[in-house]
């Protein structure tokens, strides 16, 4: 039997860290929970009295930004990226823990945020490809020394990008160059290095950089990234530093390296074939092992942006009249301000409720990460065991892999062969793999896509104090931030190419399929989630996948196809839009599911998960609007539209036929559109009314989605009414 929420007041206070930490499931983790306070307190203390007092209006490196770098590293933000052997002091898979520090810390600044990330940028390529050597050595160095220990961090920067025209081009696109410079017998060879950096987060205070280099020697086979140091014989040239227009709290600058370093610093180590080096690991095995894990936590930044402008919006838009001589202390117009009107809350709505989405599909990605590093080395292993290598075999066997993971969610399976699969470790990563590779793009692309548009709203709603440089909660640099961020690590049309690939993988649809149940379950008990409006969206979105696959335009060139970026890309922009409501929705079963163990929660539970309930209802609303909008245009928009000419004709019925018809078929001139004259009259239109195969099906499922938006209005309203309501903090905890 379904069931409903009963009548509750509204959310008294904005959702505190209690709410959070069970929405985003670290409440049962200290070692995060203290993270979180650390970056926190470093965020809203000396980053935020750094760009109050106009750090951002410089480019050089000054005392004060190298100052904050210190600063992390005694609140334990360096070290959350190092094992506890290392330095650390988080054992296991951290991309959660990351995710954290740099919400925190983008709350504030998004500068902050990228200098302490470029850090872990630079030894991510040891740590998922490194010898064991390398890995120990370079996490050693760059751990904060212990107690009792006198020594320099070491810092890092990663070089893959050149100078223009190749920036943002395509990251197989490189001009380092490696060559040999010595190599005795029997010694280890020496290697130069010539590599030119573009737009390199760091550099201004990295002793060490991975730098991404192409062979330019017969002697070396392929691509590869190699360790470089300030002190190898040659030049180190941090280069000038970028005129950025965002993110000045961090380093950006042009380096020019051309160092001889020994064939060690090639990561992930080598062998040696017939008199040439081959590297273990190309560039590009390295980054995309790399960024699959580091681009959900720059997507978090942004949502860090979004909901940190809440608060400052709330509290300019209550007390935009106040002062005024006209309006006396208590009146309406006083206590209320702007929100007296609908528009500004339900415009805030928006905003906030992008910014819960976005928040909890970036963390659902980074808690994905975190299941799936242990899976993938004990993948590695079991193959590894069964003698197979090489990238065709793996690949090879994990095919059959991936048809067990789709037998597993067919639910076609007797007992114990299911229980005998979902034991099966391999399985289980091809499962958390395939949505990975799916979540991974998806969060980076609509994060930051999506973010900066609703950033743009956010500052609006602050009026012309937006764009001002004491504007509370500094919008508008988080609205230029934003931008940038966008475009870290490939741009949008990147993470669109790589969703285009993925999204399709069998296992992925066959997970799709099963994510689209679950929202009919939870629509069944929770009607006014958005559940039930997901649902039918992503049922829409399937379908359409599927007919694009299959479909042809009007000159019989296929829809799907990797090159026709205007169907495949759309595609992907729309399956964002679900996965972050999805997500949204969980996060909220979450929390009514464990919100009640916790006393601070249970307080304002009812109150709380209405709230956030109608968030998703909008969301989901908002996410179902644009798939129907994207799938429409796929389904109609490549069909050339019926003209008044033989073939159109057609479709249509002729004046005296239908005379004639009408005597067999009473009332069938009333619904017959497209009517030809004796004359060849016809309706003052283009053509005939347009269709295509499937049509009624699509048609079905539209009107059926419009339908499921019921009540999604009712909720905003609501979520706007609680804004109105919600108490906020006498004033911000950072400086303005």
């Amino acid at each position: 039997m379904a069931t409903f929420l009963p009548q509750v007041g509204a959310m008294l206070t904005l959702p505190g860290d209690a709410v959070r930490q069970i929405l985003w499931r670290f409440s049962d983790r200290f070692d995060l929970q203290m993270l979180v306070q650390s970056a926190r307190a470093v965020a809203r203390g000396q980053v935020a009295h750094m760009v109050a007092a106009g750090e951002r209006n410089t480019h050089e490196w000054t005392p004060a930004k190298q100052q904050m770098m210190e600063a992390f590293d005694k609140a334990g933000i360096t070290a959350a990226f190092m094992e506890p052997e290392q330095g650390g002091f988080i054992a296991g898979p951290k991309n959660l823990a990351l995710g954290l520090a740099a919400f925190e810390l983008a709350w504030v600044d998004g500068g902050a945020a990228t200098a302490s990330l470029a850090g872990f940028l630079a030894l991510a390529p040891i740590h998922e490809r490194g010898t064991l050597e390398q890995t120990a050595h370079y996490m050693a160095l760059a751990a904060p020394p212990q107690p009792g220990e006198d020594r320099k961090v070491r810092r890092g920067a990663f070089a893959l990008t050149e100078p223009i025209p190749y920036v943002g081009v395509d990251t197989g696109i490189l001009s380092g160059r490696l060559r040999v410079a010595e190599w005795n017998e029997g010694q280890e060879p020496l290697l130069h290095v010539e590599k030119r950096g573009r737009f390199i987060t760091n550099i201004a205070c990295a002793d060490f950089v991975t730098a991404a280099v192409e062979s330019g020697d017969p002697r070396i086979k392929g691509s590869c990234v190699v360790i470089l140091e300030e002190g190898d014989p040659g030049s180190f040239d941090r280069g000038t530093p970028t005129k950025k227009l965002v993110h000045q709290l961090s380093s950006t600058g042009d380096p020019i390296f051309s160092l001889t370093v020994p064939a060690s610093r090639i990561v992930g180590g080598y062998t040696v074939k017939d008199g040439v080096i081959v590297p273990n690991f190309s560039h590009g095995e390295i980054i995309e092992a790399v960024f699959r894990r580091t681009r959900v936590t720059v997507g978090l930044m942004t949502s860090a942006k979004l909901l940190s402008a809440v608060e400052p919006v709330i509290r300019y838009q209550r007390g935009r009249f106040r002062g005024a001589e006209s309006i006396k202390e208590g009146s309406l117009r006083y206590e209320m301000g702007i929100q007296q009107r609908e528009d500004a809350l339900q415009r805030l709505v928006d905003v906030w409720a992008s910014g819960e989405a976005s928040a909890s599909l970036g963390f659902a990605a980074a808690r994905l990460f975190d299941d799936l590093d242990p899976l993938e080395r004990e993948k590695t292993a079991l193959l590894a065991e069964r003698g197979i290598a090489g990238g065709r075999a793996e690949m090879k066997a994990m095919r059959e892999v991936e048809a067990k993971a789709v037998a597993l969610l067919s639910g076609d399976l007797v007992d114990a062969r299911r229980d005998e699969l979902a034991s099966d470790p391999l399985v289980q990563y091809a499962l958390r793999d395939a949505a990975a590779n799916v979540l991974c793009p998806a969060t980076k692309l609509w994060n930051t896509g999506e973010g900066t548009r609703m950033m743009r709203e956010a500052v609006s709603l602050m009026g012309g104090y937006g764009i001002t440089e004491d504007c509370p909660g500094f919008l508008a640099n988080k609205w230029m931030d934003a931008q940038l961020e966008a475009t870290y690590e490939g741009p949008e049309a990147v993470q669109r190419r790589q969703l285009t690939i993925t999204m399709t993988n069998e296992v992925f649809l066959a997970q799709f399929k099963a994510w689209t149940k679950e929202m009919r379950a939870i629509a069944s008990e929770r009607p006014g989630s958005g559940a039930c409006t997901l649902a039918t969206a992503m049922t829409m979105w399937l379908w359409t996948l599927n007919y694009t696959q299959h479909a042809t335009d009007a000159d019989g060139n296929k829809l799907y196809h990797g090159q026709r970026q205007g169907v495949t890309f759309a595609l992907a922009d729309a399956l964002c839009w679900l996965l972050a409501a999805r997500c949204q929705i969980l996060d909220v079963e979450e929390l009514e599911a464990r919100g009640p163990l916790d006393a601070v929660v249970a307080e304002d539970l009812p109150a709380t998960l209405q709230f956030l309930r109608d968030l998703c209802h909008v969301q989901s609303a908002r996410a179902s609007g644009e798939v129907s909008r994207i799938c429409a245009e796929l389904v109609y928009g490549y069909n050339r539209h019926p003209a008044w000419d033989a073939e159109g004709h057609k479709a249509c019925f002729l004046s005296d036929e239908l005379d004639e018809y009408e005597g067999f078929i009473p009332g069938l001139g009333a619904v017959a559109t497209d009517v030809i004259g004796v004359s060849g009259s016809h309706p003052v239109k283009a053509g005939p009314c347009a269709g295509c195969a499937g049509s009624l099906d699509f048609l079905h499922l539209q009107n059926k989605l419009a339908t499921c938006l019921t009540g999604s209005r009712l909720a905003k309203d609501r979520a706007a009414g609680t804004v109105s309501k919600v108490m906020i903090p006498e004033a911000l905890d950072y400086p303005q």
